[in-house]
């Protein structure tokens, strides 16, 4: 399943916000003849024959009440952009990890050329030629080393530009947040100044009343309630437009990052020296919500077809590495439980093996962690999913079912039909999909009970992951752990 996302520019437009109603004085015992003209004036209506009743006022009032609680919340906003100055930062310091390694390197090919030069002075025949020959393999490997490095920091010039936009950008979202927080504050102010007068023109008009009978108290007594609950609404539509730049610079900053990587996995290569460079590569950034998949790295390499495939999780100190059961594909998506650990792929044929890794441990999925904190406060959480197999066998309709993860039990559902309802069970199993091309990180895979089992389809990575993380979270709380087929490491690690 795919999802289109609009294209947002790197300013956001200022809304223009109208201005505070003009304050109301109540000069005697009952409300004045006045309009409200162009810039909020009071026009004085002496001579207008027709006189604005007490609901009509209170009704003015509620109007330019209801105007102004679409701008009165900016919550959240310095929240998000938070973690787009941690990740700015982050970036810079492995920019400068990286700038000390490569200086590292140059040093050691220097000594290495020196002892090569060295060595060249004691020996002679046919061991001096072979000396000669090293000198100049090393030399050429250092005028590689440059031209790659040379990339290499165009590519980081490239992304310091992205991270210091996303640094300005913060800081920008800071002001504006704070120039809101301001206006808001006023505006409630306003509000209140608006309500206060009402309540008071109210209690002047009941004291009237009371003598005459002629109106109503109630009445305008539950408009005067509409009025306060009118002040406490908001609209965060600011909000929401920055929450989608945000995403946007993210993506960017994504691809950027996965084009170092890759450089980088160049550069290594380049350095190691390798007369004979690895057939395969793993494409695809190392993080939960993306799919890594085998690609050849030359030419000569044959069809992945003809191989076979097993994917395996080790720890990052290097532990025993563990096999996923079912993971047989030359793609792979990663799930939560793949956090913090490094994936493996063994390449095997007839008289040839190829062992590929990831270069560091899956990186969790940024804000994925405080989105799930949120749905556990919650009793039942749906989502919406298509059935891609039941049972092991396609499912042929595209309809859409909702997936409900509760605290007690899971349910799939279409519309008041129930497709398959149970308890967390220790036969219960539920993991990410292993394999299935492109949409295995939109995909899970859920067995009921023994004998049925559905892959699931979800509207997006986030809500495949997020729907992982909170089943087995509440399977937890009910004593169950929650694994794929034959992943008897998580049982052991969550005891």
């Amino acid at each position: 399943m795919t999802r289109v996302i609009r294209d947002f520019s790197k300013t956001l437009p200022k809304e223009a916000f109208a201005a505070v109603s003009a304050d109301v004085i109540f000069a005697s015992s009952r409300f004045p003849n006045y309009k409200i003209g162009a810039n909020n004036q009071i026009i004085d209506g002496k001579n207008d024959q027709k006189t604005l009743s007490m609901k009509e006022v209170v009704a003015r009032e509620t109007a330019l009440l209801l105007e102004q609680q679409k701008r009165l919340s900016v919550r959240d906003l310095a929240s998000k952009f938070e973690k787009g100055l941690a990740a700015a930062a982050k970036l810079s310091e492995e920019a400068r990890l990286r700038e000390a390694v490569s200086l590292e390197k140059h040093v050691i090919l220097k000594k290495l050329r020196d002892a090569l030069e060295a060595l060249k002075g004691r020996v002679a025949g046919r061991n001096k030629d072979d000396v000669e020959e090293a000198i100049a393999m090393v030399e050429a490997l250092a005028v590689k080393l440059s031209q790659r490095e040379g990339e290499l920091i165009q590519e980081k010039a490239e992304v310091n530009r992205l991270a210091n936009f996303l640094k300005q950008a913060s800081e920008d979202a800071k002001k504006l947040v704070e120039e809101e927080r301001a206006f808001a504050r006023a505006e409630i102010e306003s509000a209140r100044a608006a309500v206060q007068r009402v309540e008071e023109a109210l209690q002047e008009h009941e004291t009237m009343s009371r003598a005459s009978g002629k109106q109503d108290p109630e009445e305008l007594m539950k408009e005067v309630q509409e009025a306060r609950r009118i002040k406490m609404l908001h609209q965060p539509s600011k909000v929401m437009d920055m929450e989608h730049e945000l995403r946007a610079l993210r993506s960017q900053l994504a691809e950027k990052s996965k084009r170092a990587l890759h450089l980088q996995k160049e550069l290594a290569t380049c350095k190691s020296g390798e007369k004979n460079p690895l057939l395969y590569e793993l494409d695809g950034p190392e993080a939960l919500g993306s799919i890594l998949r085998i690609l050849p790295s030359s030419d000569n390499a044959p069809e992945i077809s003809e191989f076979s495939v097993q994917w395996y999780r080790s720890s990052t100190d290097g532990g025993k590495k563990e096999l996923i059961s079912g993971a047989t594909k030359h793609v792979y998506a990663p799930e939560p439980f793949d956090v913090g650990r490094v994936l493996q792929a063994d390449i095997f044929s007839e008289g040839q093996y190829i062992t590929l890794s990831t270069t560091g441990p899956i990186e969790p999925a940024p804000g994925l962690g405080s989105y799930v904190e949120a749905l556990v406060r919650k009793h039942d959480t749906a989502f919406n999913v298509i059935i891609s197999q039941m049972s092991g066998v396609d499912h042929k309709s595209e309809s859409i079912h909702v997936l409900h993860v509760g605290k007690m039990r899971m349910k799939l559902s279409k519309g008041k039909t129930t497709v398959a309802k149970e308890y967390y069970s220790s036969s219960m199993q539920l993991c990410g999909v292993r394999g299935g091309g492109n949409a295995a990180p939109q995909a899970l895979f859920w067995q009921v009970k023994n004998g049925t089992s559905f892959i699931l389809a979800f509207e997006s990575e986030r809500e495949r992951n997020a729907a992982i993380m909170l089943a087995r979270r509440f399977a937890y709380d009910c004593n169950i752990i929650l694994a794929g087929p034959d992943d008897r490491s998580l049982s052991s690690a969550a005891q």
